[in-house]
């Protein structure tokens, strides 16, 4: 990929300015973002990239490697539900911030699948955040970053999602995990060690956060909060614990999840540092079940490629990004893992690499 030649192919002219943002993976710690706790994602190799100049114009002209189509919009257009939503709202926020005004050409490279629960769409905004930073010369963080990549999900695109993708995609490189508290927003970057084979897998199924079904578990997470009187519900007291029992089913259900999810990032995080493979491993299938059981956010094909994967030699497998579709994560040992690829996608040719 190189958008600056690509942008110059598909405009006429040279960009002033391009930035990148890697794909990520969650290795463990979903929905815990938005409930206060703690997430492990860790970069992936694949990247978007952007490469932009202000046209002096009130259009904004987009082009994706991923699309045949260069779709032109009005400055300021508000969200239409499509794909150039996601660019049109880090530009929102870009103007906003006095970063960059007006009509922009801008032009995407892109080997981060969509709808594969890999965040695309936080490394889009990031990406474009980071360039339009650079054109204004103002000084910035990964950090404010995030936080301002998380604004254009939450009040442009109207996802009500955590921070945990944004930081991902701003603060890990690839081969490293970014171990999170969403509460403070303390970091840690661990390198994944050596021998351990991690693969992504998409399962065949798409997935869309933006279809309804993230929104109602966000929506049932808050509604726990307030009857158990916290703002982070994967760190209850003890008198709040004790009240969970009164919850209706469902709601305990979304609660136990959120809540024991914590606990085994915060012990997975651990055990990657001290290079504890089995225990590593036990942590994320103990998270699949309770993503699939409590959670209720896998589905029958999901669960059927993470128990082949088990069953083929993964030593840990589980759904991985918002749910209802989209990709596993499995930890394998470094030696085996081109093989048990191999054995995975023969069983189910539906599925593939990411």
């Amino acid at each position: 990929m190189n958008p600056i030649d690509d942008f110059t192919k598909t405009f006429g002219r040279n960009p002033l300015i391009a930035a990148s943002a890697p794909g990520r993976v969650n290795l463990i710690g979903e929905h815990t973002d938005y409930n206060g706790g703690a997430v492990l994602p860790a970069a992936l190799s694949r990247r978007i990239q952007v490469a932009l100049a202000p046209n002096d114009t009130d259009h904004v002209e987009i082009k994706s490697t991923r699309f045949d189509e260069k779709i032109k919009r009005p400055v300021g257009d508000q969200k239409r539900g499509d794909w150039t939503d996601y660019a049109m709202g880090a530009l929102w926020k870009a103007d906003a911030l006095g970063w960059l005004q007006g009509g922009v050409d801008i032009h995407i490279d892109s080997d981060v699948p969509d709808g594969a629960g890999v965040s695309s769409s936080a490394a889009l905004i990031t990406a474009i955040l980071r360039a339009a930073s650079i054109t204004a010369q103002v000084s910035t963080t990964p950090v404010e970053i995030a936080k301002q990549a998380r604004a254009v999900e939450n009040d442009y695109i109207g996802m009500p999602c955590g921070i945990m993708d944004q930081m991902a995609v701003g603060l890990a490189d690839y081969g490293k995990a970014l171990a999170l508290d969403t509460s403070d927003l303390s970091f840690d970057v661990i390198d994944i060690p050596e021998d351990w084979g991690i693969a992504v897998i998409h399962s065949g199924v798409r997935r869309e956060l933006a279809d309804g079904r993230y929104k109602a578990r966000f929506e049932e997470c808050q509604q726990s909060a307030d009857a158990l009187g916290t703002t982070r519900l994967c760190r209850l007291d003890q008198a709040q614990a004790a009240q969970m029992p009164s919850l209706p089913a469902n709601l305990l259900k979304r609660t136990r999840h959120v809540l024991t999810e914590h606990k085994r990032t915060v012990e997975a995080s651990e055990a990657m540092r001290a290079h504890d493979f089995a225990t590593f491993a036990r942590l994320m299938n103990e998270s699949h079940r309770s993503y699939s059981q409590d959670f209720e956010a896998s589905t029958p094909v999901i669960d059927e490629l993470v128990n082949d994967a088990l069953n083929l030699g993964a030593a840990g497998a589980r759904l991985t990004g918002g749910g209802f579709g989209g990709c596993i994560v499995a930890l394998v040992e470094s030696p085996k893992l081109e093989a048990w690829i191999d054995a995975l996608l023969a069983r189910h040719p539906e599925a593939w690499r990411v």
